[in-house]
């Protein structure tokens, strides 16, 4: 990199260290000057077997580190691993797979939405005891102990299960192993072999090794803490840990309008090469490699605020450390160089030794504090730190801001053998984004179980609690992008984030239906004349931007044919020549033009039907929602048709009779210039033409017993009054209109009474629809069948949804109304969205919210099941007693953390034979194995327990010749599969 190249934003964050679950808890620990050291937990080692404070022989001089309380604890369900797999696996892997999720929500992302991206994997580690113990267990050795430990496999199973296809690679340089990996993430993105970087450290002790190794170089400390620069310094604290960086090009990050931690400038890695002893650090050496990252960031040693440093807190390694930063940072500057690290707080933690003091860099720039450093108050007289410049932090300080309000620190990280790095950071560019006030939006949450979905509607109550309603667009928008896809998932719309915390507590209240749900199947059905108002749609349209785009576009196709804005009539309230929307030459183009608003932007936000159904008027919306016609060819028809009907003569009169079809149609034979004009059930239709024939008809029906409503209209409407309307239809609305084009949704006709295929649709079924009678209960019937999920009606109020209701023709569909008459707020639309959502449509939330609130808020990560646990095995148990008196044999069934699992055994019947043998396989219970379960998403099975899996059935079902595995895969994706699979196989008697 040379001064001016692209610099690298810190996106997202998440870590767990010893007494720190969390970034947040981390920060907290730092703050408040607090560390994790503790006793050896009884997991590990026996510490009183090994320990010896002279640190004989095979000995460690320590009963002390700083260790995790849970790395055994990992959601296997979520990652769709196995239990077999999962108690296999080196638990750096399991660590490092939860840390990377969260990671990368924290940076505004769905994990998901990264599968199949150049996204990289950078993983550094120097130790795998898991792998030492296990991979000397010859007997217990399996194919998951194969791929479930090693360097390499660390990196490749993140980049795995995320599906990532960037350079993906363990580095292993010891103490600075993970800035090393985050130094390698910077030029690769930098040079484009990825677009962004997963960047991570761990490290887990299991065994005394490498604490008997420190204790007999000397090297470590008797109380097991690091005292970084202190007086009291007498060696290292062993620790352990993970920490994930998420990394992008600043330009990038900006762009999509991701928050930033800071920002990386410049780094740089050099090797002390044959100094004073392999192990010894070199002061030159490291020098050169602050020199060199300076000089890469374009920035002076003065200009540095802040140096998190290695600082292990052994005699040699940090006077070494502070004359080499003496000798950089030593000149005139305006203040001192603050100094610290964080190994006072969470011991050494080796392979994430780096990436821990990153982390602190990075939430330090961002908060501009950086907190104490541990047993400051006893500054080691030795280093004199003033003459160099340096300066411990006894206490939180705000950081002194330079040019331009920026604030630069670096972080140096030092391996055992001699491989060093520095990495210059700056604090993220101030970028004014104020939220926006107002609008719709939708809270959603998913998960991958019921218990799982609970956890983090609790966790997202909390991070809502106390935020500015302001924000409300602004967190919903964020977990819209971050909280959506899995498969338990729930939504709700708010108007205020004490309402959205309310009903989030609520639903925690509450039984949430979690039943697995396939893709909602969606009608839309579009609202006939006569439900128009004036402000109808008014309320959404102040609400919800694509509804307001897409009300202009159709405004803009209707002006050249109305000489007028039929928004201003339809919601404003506005008149033409005295005329407002209950006229009809407005009236068809204004619900025209909401229904085509409201059915665009619903697909905008990704709701496209499966099906439409309009009522009358309604057809040419529904019509335009299937793409059968352009907005420009409706809205020509539409604007022609209205003024043409307009123009009729007034009279005629429409009255609705609770009756059927077969019980008014001798009384409509008698009256020429009375028909049906609309069957819309069993007992429901409208009469319309003559007004005297009409009311002569509906006199005797109500001397029938019959209840008769007379409407108020204008005119006469598919009665034989609108027969000249009608030819002249056909004579004017069809210039340069193109032939009728496919339907890209089923299209239910109310003029034929059953679908229609798009190319029906043509100019002579619109003239035929003026006159016909509209068939809406035949119509909805043929829609019934195809049984959707959803009815959504499309119009300014809820009107054939009642009607469907009542001719019971709606069978277990729900029923949604976006824009609810009068009363509508808007909520409703995002109501409708979230009903939507949560039943497993996936959307297109970003045109949803205004500019102001496309701005991503940090939400807490993914809570994660904890109640699982992969810990002992025989390979462990023999591992760490080895040198313990006391003789145990344990057997890994035994410790099998879900040992408490009913035996499984083959049943008598194929069936139970088969799921016996996907139990065995995966360690599962048979109670699991439900017929939807994915062998490979939901059981983890990979290529390895599927040929394990063709070997058992050949055996169980008694073939005469093995299932190839070629055969067995494209066949068979769910357990349900699978029996029928089996069950068919077994029956040929062929093998």
């Amino acid at each position: 990199m040379t001064t001016g190249s692209e610099h690298i934003a810190v996106v997202g964050i998440d870590c767990r260290f010893p007494g720190a679950g969390d970034k947040d808890a981390f920060w907290d620990m730092l703050v408040r000057g607090e560390h994790g050291v503790s006793e050896v937990p009884a997991p590990r080692w026996d510490g009183a077997a090994f320990h010896d404070a002279a640190g004989g022989a095979g000995r460690v001089n320590t009963r002390f580190g700083a260790f995790m309380s849970d790395p055994d604890a990992f959601d296997f369900e979520f990652f769709g691993v196995s239990p077999r797999e999962a108690a296999a696996m080196d638990p750096q892997q399991r660590m490092l797979l939860q840390a990377a999720w969260r990671a990368v929500e924290d940076s505004g992302v769905a994990p998901g939405a990264l599968a199949g991206s150049a996204t990289g994997v950078f993983v550094g580690m120097m130790s795998s005891e898991w792998a030492t113990l296990h991979l000397s267990d010859y007997p217990g050795l399996t194919a998951h102990r194969g791929s479930g430990n090693g360097y390499c496999m660390a990196a490749n199973r993140v980049s795995y299960h995320l599906d990532l296809r960037g350079p993906s690679t363990a580095v292993d340089t010891a103490c600075s192993s993970s800035l090393v990996a985050t130094h390698l993430a910077a030029n690769a993105i930098r040079a484009g072999d990825c677009d962004q970087a997963i960047v991570a450290g761990v490290n887990l002790m299991l065994t005394p090794a490498l604490s008997i190794f420190y204790t007999q170089a000397g090297l470590s400390a008797p109380d097991g803490r690091c005292k970084p620069f202190s007086g009291a310094a007498d060696g290292i604290g062993r620790g352990e840990g993970v920490g994930v960086v998420v990394l992008r090009r600043l330009s990038d990050a900006l762009a999509d309008r991701q928050p930033v931690y800071a920002v990386i400038e410049g780094s740089a890695v050099n090797q002390d090469g044959r100094s004073n002893g392999i192990t010894a650090p070199s002061r030159w050496s490291q020098e050169s490699v602050l020199t060199a990252a300076y000089a890469r960031a374009g920035v002076r040693p003065r200009d540095i605020a802040f140096v998190e440093g290695h600082g292990t807190g052994t005699t040699l390694g940090d006077m070494i450390e502070v004359k080499a930063l003496g000798a950089v940072h030593g000149g005139p500057r305006p203040q001192p160089c603050l100094l610290g690290s964080v190994k006072g707080n969470i011991g050494h933690a080796e392979g994430a030794a780096g990436i821990a003091g990153l982390i602190k860099a990075c939430l330090a720039l961002d908060r501009r504090v950086l907190p104490p450093t541990l047993h400051s108050e006893t500054e080691s007289p030795r280093l004199k730190l003033a003459e160099q410049g340096l300066r411990l932090a006894r206490g939180a300080v705000r950081l002194p801001k330079g040019a331009n309000g920026t604030v630069r620190g670096a972080v140096s990280s030092f391996g055992l053998g001699g491989t060093n790095a520095h990495v210059v950071l700056a604090s993220a560019p101030v970028v004014r984004r104020p939220a926006e006030p107002g609008g719709v939006g939708v809270l959603t949450v998913s998960a991958n179980t019921a218990a799982a979905l609970r956890r983090n509607i609790a966790a997202l109550a909390e991070a809502v609690e106390g935020q500015p309603d302001e924000r409300l667009g602004q967190l919903c928008h964020s977990t819209n992008r971050v909280k959506s896809g899995l498969r338990q998932r729930v939504a709700l719309a708010a108007t205020s984030v004490a309402q959205a915390r309310a009903e989030l507590r609520g639903l925690l209240r509450d039984s949430i239906p979690t039943e697995q749900r396939g893709k909602p199947k969606v009608a839309f059905l579009f609202t006939g004349q006569g439900s128009q108002f004036a402000g109808m749609g008014a309320a959404l349209r102040a609400a919800c931007p694509p509804f307001r785009d897409r009300l202009a576009e159709a405004d803009a196709a209707l002006r050249p044919h109305l000489g007028v804005s039929i928004s201003a009539i339809a919601l404003d309230g506005k008149e033409r020549d005295g005329l407002g929307v209950d006229a009809t030459a407005l009236t068809q183009p204004a619900l025209f033009a909401l229904q085509y608003a409201l059915a665009a932007a619903l697909a905008d936000l990704g709701v496209r039907p499966d099906a439409v159904l309009g009522h009358s008027v309604g057809e040419f919306a529904a019509a335009c929602a299937t793409g059968v016609l352009t907005l420009a060819e409706a809205a020509a028809m539409i604007a022609t048709r209205g003024a043409l009907m307009q123009a009729l003569p007034p009279g005629g009169a429409m009255i609705a009779v609770r009756a059927g079809a077969d019980e008014v149609a001798d009384l409509v034979a008698a009256e020429p210039l009375v028909s049906i004009a609309a069957v819309n059930g069993p007992d429901s239709v409208v009469l319309s033409g003559d007004a005297g024939g009409a009311r002569r008809i509906a006199a005797a029906l109500a001397e029938s017993g019959r209840k008769v409503t007379e409407l108020v209209v204008s005119h006469g409407f598919h009665s034989p009054l609108m027969t000249q309307a009608a030819r002249d239809f056909g004579d004017r609305a069809f210039s340069g209109i193109a032939a009728p084009r496919p339907a890209t949704a089923a299209f239910a006709s109310t003029v034929r009474g059953r679908f229609a295929a798009g190319d029906e649709l043509d100019p002579a079924y619109w003239v035929e629809q003026i006159t016909a009678p509209v068939r809406f209960a035949d119509a909805m019937a043929a829609l019934a069948r195809r049984e959707p999920t959803h009815l959504v009606e499309i119009g300014p109020r809820g009107v054939l949804l009642g009607l469907a209701v009542r001719a019971g023709l709606t069978g277990g569909a729900k029923r949604l109304v976006p824009v609810p008459g009068a009363a509508a707020t808007g909520a409703e639309f995002a109501a409708t969205l979230a009903t939507l959502y949560s039943d497993g449509m996936d959307l297109d939330w970003d045109r949803l919210y205004r500019d102001g609130q496309r701005v991503p808020r940090r939400l807490p990560g993914y809570v994660f099941a904890d109640t699982e646990r992969f810990w002992a095995s025989a390979a462990t148990v023999r591992g760490n007693t080895a040198s313990v008196v006391t003789e145990k044999t344990v057997t890994e069934d035994q410790v099998s953390p879900r040992s408490e699992r009913p035996v499984r055994r083959l049943g008598d019947g194929p069936v139970d034979a088969v799921l016996a043998a996907v139990a065995e396989i995966g360690d599962y219970a048979v109670a699991d194995l439900a017929p939807e379960a994915k062998l490979h998403e939901d059981l983890g099975f990979d290529s390895i327990m599927v040929m394990q899996l063709g070997d058992q059935l050949t055996e169980v079902l008694r073939l005469t010749e093995p299932i190839p595995v070629e055969e067995l895969l494209p066949r068979v994706t769910t357990v349900g599969e699978l029996l029928a699979f089996a069950a068919e196989v077994s029956q040929e008697g062929k093998r």
